[in-house]
């Protein structure tokens, strides 16, 4: 897993509450056995029409947020079933960070077991997150997780709170395999003496 510590990226708004892992990333689409290839689906039923085709409508498909990597959304982001696929689909399609006032915790977990800074901060910040966005085309947010602050190139300035664990899992770029192979040589040095017991 790659290291997280600084970004700056366009933001693209999904304005909506309980953004269930259905939304993010349809059932239909769970059929591959590799973390890669899901982005093409992230929210597809909103993306698209029943013929398949771009829905106008919908706010990530305008030309001003294409190339985003952050994702600013409502309360209770990544609802619904446990499905990991979600964060896959939203790292896969480009996403690095999202930002929302509240998480469902088992979407919020899997984010940092695959390299996506969730951050929390108030409706009022998310607010303002919008309504910069839609004031300024081409928005783009600076994220530094090694300072814990958000800003732009219009002033804002945001501190954000994150677990210190989960925060060093990002900037390590480690998933739990990783943190489980920081001890590798321990481990193997376990493993010799108990086959030197159970043989000798």
């Amino acid at each position: 897993m790659d290291a997280f510590k600084k970004l700056t990226g366009i933001v693209a708004p999904v304005d909506r509450v309980n953004v269930d892992t259905d939304a993010i990333i349809p059932k239909q689409f769970l059929k591959r056995i590799e973390r890669t290839g899901f982005g093409q689906f992230l929210f597809y039923e909103w993306r698209f029409d029943e013929e398949g085709n771009d829905n106008a409508t919908f706010e990530m498909n305008k030309p001003r947020y294409e190339g985003a990597s952050v994702l600013i959304s409502r309360a209770n982001f990544g609802c619904g079933s446990s499905r990991e696929h979600a964060p896959w689909a939203i790292l896969d399609y480009g996403f690095k960070v999202v930002i929302s006032p509240s998480y469902a915790d088992i979407f919020y977990n899997n984010c940092f077991k695959n390299g996506i800074l969730p951050i929390k901060l108030s409706e009022e910040q998310v607010d303002e997150l919008f309504k910069r966005t839609a004031e300024h085309e081409g928005y783009k947010l600076s994220v530094d997780l090694e300072n814990n602050k958000l800003s732009d190139e219009y002033g804002l300035s945001i501190t954000f709170e994150l677990d210190e664990h989960r925060r060093q899992f990002l900037l390590q770029g480690l998933d739990d395999i990783g943190l489980t192979l920081q001890h590798a040589d321990e481990i193997t040095a376990y493993e010799e003496r108990n086959a030197a017991k159970l043989f000798a």
